[in-house]
């Protein structure tokens, strides 16, 4: 970006989408058959991608998914202008009285001097909107993937109260599921055993989201660091004319090491 827009700039570019939007929804065929059910799922793959932007921490892609994702949200507005249920002023406005009400401490009397501050009382003022959460946990989206909604709702029992006092007592939780995952394991029950592999892995995000690190971030990391090295293996392999199923373990450990190394030294 080589200069910083101006407030009536960016207002200009946004109502630029929206006549763009309103034209396509209109001549294109394409865009004028699209319905919340047909978009529904474009949408969870666009915020997916923007996901996988912001991990790599790529600004070029993370501004085209960010456009892609605003583009699904203008979407919505005007099917629900047609609809003449809201559009995408009605969008804005309870979004702003929404972000309003939450924060007494810049629109009201209320005080908080730091982050910590404004978790405490996050929840009750959500308790308290006319249309908000009717208990703490119902806030939750039940979509969310299990990792994500363990976090989540934890974090919201927190916000509460509810929570370890000294953060290091969570390591002896960890310890005491590990060692009931083992023993239902080792009786190879696997009903128990599931239920166990849940308790633990809770647990394992229990005590990720008390050390201030993310769980969905901290695992996706390793997810593409295997796919890395374990390309690496089978890049090799074609290289050398031999399938991965012809190569012994101790061939590949040596590649995946070899690939760590390479890492390593890439990083430095």
């Amino acid at each position: 970006m080589e200069r910083k827009h101006t407030k009536e700039e960016k207002l200009q570019a946004f109502g630029r989408l929206l006549d763009v939007m309103d034209r396509l929804r209109e001549e294109c065929p394409w865009d004028r058959k699209q319905t919340n059910e047909s978009l529904r799922a474009n949408t969870i793959e666009e915020t997916y991608e923007l996901c996988e932007a912001l991990i790599r921490d790529d600004q070029r892609e993370i501004c085209k998914e960010l456009g892609d994702v605003l583009l699904h949200i203008v979407f919505y507005g005007r099917i629900g202008e047609e609809k003449g249920q809201f559009d995408i002023a009605d969008i804005c406005n309870k979004l702003c009285d929404k972000l309003i009400f939450r924060h007494p401490h810049v629109y009201g009397e209320a005080v908080a001097k730091d982050a910590e501050q404004v978790l405490e009382s996050w929840e009750q003022i959500k308790l308290k909107e006319k249309d908000g959460n009717k208990t703490v946990l119902s806030g939750v989206p039940s979509a969310l993937p299990s990792l994500i909604k363990a976090y989540r709702i934890q974090d919201k029992a927190r916000n509460v109260g509810f929570d370890w006092e000294d953060k290091q007592d969570v390591w002896g939780k960890v310890r005491e599921e590990l060692d009931e995952l083992e023993a239902e394991m080792r009786r190879d029950d696997k009903e128990k055993s599931e239920q166990e592999l849940g308790d633990f892995l809770f647990a394992v995000i229990n005590a990720a989201r008390l050390f201030k690190l993310n769980p969905d971030n901290a695992l996706e990391m390793t997810n593409q660091k295997f796919i890395r090295r374990f390309n690496y293996i089978e890049q090799h392999s074609i290289r050398a004319g031999k399938p991965l199923r012809d190569m012994t373990l101790e061939e590949m450990d040596a590649l995946w090491n070899e690939a760590k190394v390479l890492e390593k030294e890439a990083n430095k």
